[in-house]
């Protein structure tokens, strides 16, 4: 069973249908929407900040959601995966994107709608990205517009797919 905490008087709240692995860990101020999943060995940790979850978001294996205390929570909108082992902290996520693999994203950066943020890729604190960009490099820069076929390809398919292998989970 996962492991839930309460802290500061914070104890998690989560939506409809959502899956937590056995070694997942969700701490304090932490509302998280329906059809979401966190995955083995990530931690979400609300202790210092709130933490704000859309629907349909997928927290993969070994990532790290966390914020800065007096300072800046952490949002994430609707139907967003985040990658195996990154780290979003203290940051503003919207709808319908990806983060990937050992990506970085740090405090008051905002990740608009629709863009992807690439696998190892550093976005530093107080950037902006513009919607529909695709994110590469240390630090990150725009290396140009999403495509309709990776929207659909990556973005939407990936989304889609953990709420399927949640579902495995579920009823296993």
């Amino acid at each position: 069973m996962a492991l839930i905490r309460t802290v500061r008087g914070f104890t998690p709240q989560f939506g409809e249908a959502i899956f937590l692995a056995e070694t997942a860990v969700v701490i304090g101020d932490v509302v998280m929407g329906a059809q979401c999943s966190v995955w083995y060995n990530a931690v979400v940790r609300g202790d210092v900040n709130s933490i704000r979850i859309g629907d349909r978001v997928n927290i993969q294996d070994g990532a790290v959601l966390h914020s800065t205390y007096q300072k800046c929570g952490l949002t994430i909108g609707n139907d967003v995966s985040i990658g195996h082992n990154a780290i979003v902290h203290g940051c503003t996520v919207h709808d319908k994107v990806l983060i990937g693999m050992g990506a970085i994203v740090m405090d008051q950066a905002v990740i608009g709608a629709g863009s992807v943020i690439a696998a190892g890729a550093v976005v530093t604190q107080n950037t902006v990205v513009e919607p529909g960009s695709l994110m590469a490099g240390v630090p990150a820069k725009r290396i140009g517009a999403v495509s309709k076929d990776l929207s659909e390809g990556e973005i939407e398919r990936i989304a889609r797919n953990y709420i399927l292998y949640a579902g495995w989970f579920r009823e296993g």
